[in-house]
């Protein structure tokens, strides 16, 4: 039988969380967004899957870029729900793509995880090139796109064809943690719940129109 790949071979035990410049500038480069709430909405599922994955005991690696240009630092709430992970945050002076900076690339490596759950807060410019670098070296890479937003509509299609044909499976965070759980009496699923509930996030099931 052949070895699962793509997100069906993720598990909290065998796969670490990364983020790529959750920023509170860059959020306002992602023009693929239409407003501000479906900017709130991408830090709502940003927040869910860091409060799951730190629960849950995976390892998490942030990386910023120039956070005192205009990017700005990383998300405020990391500093409360992964208070060592930000403290470790891999804060880049200029590199673009990620993987590119030595410092980032051994902070990955240093999980010791071969599955890596990785989202960018642009899709196009800083998701896809340290995912399709990590692919290269070898990982098994999952694409978490609604914790992305491209810096426009065109740029988000493209991002999505460069991934499906770099073999890169998309998910987005309520079924990618479901999978990565299997059964609701999985010693781990009480952090899933805790995390959509203190994010809101069956309310904002409710009331519907989620991008």
């Amino acid at each position: 039988m052949r070895p699962k790949s793509g997100f069906r071979a993720l598990t909290t035990e065998n796969t670490a969380l990364v983020l790529v410049d959750h920023q509170v500038g860059t959020i306002g480069w992602a023009g693929e967004l239409a407003n501000q709430e479906e900017r709130d909405q991408l830090k709502m599922w940003t927040r869910t899957i860091a409060r799951f994955a730190k629960a849950a005991g995976m390892p998490i690696v942030l990386t910023s870029s120039l956070e005192t240009e205009a990017q700005g630092p990383l998300l405020p709430e990391f500093q409360q729900i992964l208070p060592q992970e930000y403290a470790a945050r891999i804060r880049r002076t200029g590199v673009i793509n990620a993987w590119d900076d030595p410092a980032f690339a051994a902070a990955v490596r240093a999980t010791g995880k071969h599955n890596l759950l990785i989202g960018g807060l642009t899709t196009d410019v800083c998701l896809v090139p340290p995912a399709l670098s990590a692919k290269e070296e070898g990982f098994n890479v999952v694409a978490l796109v609604d914790i992305s937003a491209a810096t426009t509509k065109l740029g988000a299609r493209t991002s999505l064809t460069l991934l499906n044909n770099a073999g890169i499976d998309q998910m987005v965070v309520t079924p990618m943690i479901t999978s990565m759980l299997g059964d609701y009496k999985n010693k781990v699923s009480a952090a899933f719940f805790q995390a959509m509930g203190a994010e809101g996030v069956f309310d904002a099931y409710a009331r519907g129109n989620l991008r």
